[in-house]
């Protein structure tokens, strides 16, 4: 425990400078420099030149202002509305009926997105006014929206993934591969659960009152055609091996532009917007970097991280245990940062202890993922809490009760990927095969 002082010396300052209100970049900064002057005799200048530069200086990073531009883009389009009227005629026989516009509203935006936040906005902005005047459950429309807008994270492409990819030095590709099935597996446990409830609770989803015919069905198809081509040309240019990540997303803001430019909704107001909200938030998530690798390099100077992987290795902890514990872990760290900054700021110290537990990288990664989008979900500083209280004026609270059952089903399908590994690996591994 002796060696680990350095350690709880740099996490105090950290937690002090997060609790004043200091940028997140900053205090990673600061931390790293204290580090540095207080437990080793580096040269402080220039391995914060050097980190910084190289840190920033990534082609693979290169796709994070491309996604996150394209999400924009996509954000101000009809782009939600058209996908409400694609969905819901053939919604209406299923139990629950258009509360799965929510879930798989936000699992087709999540795949052009790459933001929790936006998808949930997205989303709720069309769906919320439309359920509550057809009367549907107000607690479960909510719930639905908050549980499915975590998909942002998870379904290829995901900004933190590419964070992951890009902090850990694992294949960007690889990691939006892994994230498929588990994403599949999120939109079955939440489509699953709202079935249920809506068949206990027949009250809360009021009769439909239209018969659609199946040529009907077929003609609102039109309306999710355009975004299920976008998808199709991002993910399948990655999976086919075409196109790097980075290209792909630059390929993106192609059709995105194309898209909104199609649909009517492209002014030079909306590009400004656009252009100007992604500049701020891959400003915000460089810097954070940034940030994070300086870090990173002074905790190897440092020698916390070996320490610290020693000591719980001396533990005699399983993988199990080590992974239980873990989760507890990143849910508190959750509940007062957004996902990439736990992710940056814990990936340097918790890494060598699962290279040394024998888990495989990039099946952390979809874990961790997970994990996060818990977070996302749990006051007081769950951002999709957030979204929603703007988007709906209920107080946090409220909001928090109607997401409790979908953090539930995250639990679960965080254990389904701890027992059964091959979720979250065994597409990567198949597709690099062949």
């Amino acid at each position: 425990m002796e060696q680990l002082y350095p350690g709880f010396v740099l996490l105090a300052i950290l937690f002090f400078m997060l609790g004043m209100g200091v940028w997140v970049a900053f205090s990673l900064l600061a931390v790293a420099l204290a580090g540095l002057a207080l437990f080793t005799n580096a040269p402080v200048g220039q391995a914060m030149a050097t980190t910084i530069w190289g840190s920033s200086n990534s082609w693979a990073l290169a796709a994070l202002p491309m996604f996150i531009w394209m999400g924009e883009i996509l954000f101000r389009t009809r782009l939600s509305e058209d996908m409400f009227r694609g969905l819901s005629p053939w919604l209406t026989r299923i139990p629950g009926r258009l509360l799965h516009v929510n879930i798989l509203g936000c699992a087709i935006f999540a795949a052009v997105s790459g933001s929790s936040a936006a998808t949930a906005a997205t989303i709720g902005r069309m769906t919320i006014p439309e359920l509550k005047k057809r009367g549907y459950d107000p607690r479960m429309s909510i719930g639905t929206l908050a549980g499915s807008g975590t998909l942002g994270l998870l379904i290829p492409p995901s900004i933190i993934l590419i964070v992951y990819g890009v902090a850990t030095d694992q294949s960007i590709a690889r990691l939006f591969i892994a994230g498929v099935l588990p994403g599949l597996l999120l939109v079955v446990l939440f489509m699953g659960y709202v079935m249920v409830w809506s068949l206990l609770h027949p009250e809360g989803v009021p009769a439909e009152e239209r018969r659609w015919t199946w040529r009907e069905k077929l003609f609102a198809i039109r309306h999710l055609a355009p975004v299920m081509l976008l998808i199709a040309a991002i993910i399948g240019s990655i999976y086919a091996g075409i196109a790097s990540p980075t290209e792909a997303a630059a390929l993106g803001v192609v059709f995105a532009l194309l898209l909104s430019w199609l649909s009517g909704s492209l002014t030079r107001e909306s590009f400004r917007e656009a252009l100007m909200g992604a500049v701020r938030t891959s400003a915000m998530i460089a810097f954070i970097l940034a940030g994070a690798s300086f870090l990173t390099v002074a905790m190897g100077f440092t020698g916390i991280p070996r320490e610290l992987a020693a000591w719980i290795g001396a533990l005699g902890l399983t993988p199990y245990e080590l992974l239980a514990a873990l989760t507890v872990f990143f849910i508190v760290m959750g509940m007062f940062l957004d996902g990439i900054s736990v992710v940056v700021l814990t990936t340097s110290v918790i890494i060598p202890m699962i290279e040394q537990a024998g888990l495989d990288l990039i099946w952390f990664g979809i874990y961790i993922v997970l994990v996060v989008e818990m977070a996302q979900i749990t006051p007081p500083v769950g951002f999709n809490l957030f979204v929603l209280q703007g988007l709906t004026g209920r107080d946090i609270l409220y909001i928090a009760r109607a997401a409790l059952p979908f953090f539930l089903l995250l639990c679960v399908a965080v254990a389904i990927v701890i027992a059964f590994p091959g979720v979250a690996t065994w597409l990567p591994q198949s597709m690099m095969a062949h």
